[in-house]
């Protein structure tokens, strides 16, 4: 399979697995990713993890700023495939029709459910029971080309973003290895999307991170995991910003006012929703560090005081 030319397309932590099995087992002539961005206060430039394991393995690297109108270089290396894996940009129909073999995408949801930037994301919000992985072929829509195949795994009660990234990533790496002696022969399978399931996954907007405790208390557990650990979910506290990265569904519970603080307990602190109490364990105050909530009550003089007050 070393003579197959692959060109590969992505840009966060979730795409590296993909990326380092098809160096083990392919011919892979270049990498594409994202330009380097400033991150931090400091500005400090930072390199995609995908740019991190092209230097590391010498391969040439390519990042455009706009990949839909400087694609030349992809095309110069006369690729037989090109494999996407959030990527980022949306990439021009001259490069998708080049390879011989395609351009094929693995993508972290059960298409044409969540297509989009952010599946996983709202997979867990929305209380899914199951997610997956889809193997397809690009075309100029988004996520919108012919299923090759799926494998689904279930979403667990206590998964959260960040676990749930992990286990697709690998999933996504071992099952593409697994799918693509079929695209190279031929012998895989094309099946067209159900327009009529398709369902979006729109990128987190700054209002997907606010906390809503009108909700019911699993709607609200979801949302505060769905969103750990990147961007976070949040709501404020005697105005400061107040993220809350882990919590765990409380008692039934008929309350007249919602978000406000009900109950101090050893290891959380116990907020109104639509339908009961909804323990907050993991905080983090504006301009503090990440830290249980047990180590946030015990910093406090009077942690009674906190009792009756409203987030948000």
């Amino acid at each position: 399979m070393n003579d197959i030319k692959v060109v590969f397309m992505g840009t966060p932590d979730f795409s590296v697995p993909v990326l380092e099995m098809l160096i083990a087992n392919y011919n892979v002539v270049l990498i594409v990713t994202n330009p380097d961005k400033p991150v931090g206060r400091g500005g400090k430039v930072a390199f995609s993890p995908v740019k991190e394991v092209a230097l590391k393995n010498n391969i040439p690297l390519f990042q455009p700023e706009k990949i839909r109108v400087d694609y030349e270089d992809v095309l110069k290396m006369e690729p037989d495939l090109i494999v996407t894996c959030a990527y980022g940009q949306i990439i021009p129909k001259e490069v998708l029709d080049y390879p011989r073999l395609g351009c094929v995408n693995v993508h972290a949801s059960l298409l044409p459910k969540y297509r989009g930037g952010a599946p996983i994301h709202h997979a867990i919000i929305n209380g899914d029971k199951k997610t997956g992985i889809t193997i397809m072929y690009m075309d100029v829509g988004m996520d919108s080309g012919d299923i090759i195949a799926q494998k689904e795994i279930p979403i667990e009660n206590d998964d959260t973003a960040e676990t749930l990234f992990s286990k697709l990533s690998l999933l996504g790496s071992d099952f593409l290895k697994e799918i693509l002696p079929s695209i190279i022969n031929g012998t895989n399978n094309r099946i067209k999307q159900n327009e009529e399931d398709v369902t979006i996954a729109h990128n987190i907007s700054p209002t997907d991170e606010i906390i809503d405790f009108t909700k019911t208390r699993e709607e609200v557990y979801n949302q505060i995991r769905g969103l750990n650990s990147w961007p976070g979910a949040y709501t404020y506290l005697d105005g400061k910003r107040l993220k809350v990265w882990m919590s765990k569904i409380g008692a039934e519970k008929d309350y007249q006012d919602m978000g406000v603080i009900t109950n101090i307990y050893k290891d959380g602190v116990g907020v109104s929703t639509k339908d009961g109490e909804i323990i907050l364990t993991e905080l983090q105050i504006e301009g503090k560090k990440k830290m249980t909530a047990h180590d946030y009550l015990n910093g406090l003089t009077n942690r009674d005081e906190l009792v009756g007050k409203k987030l948000g």
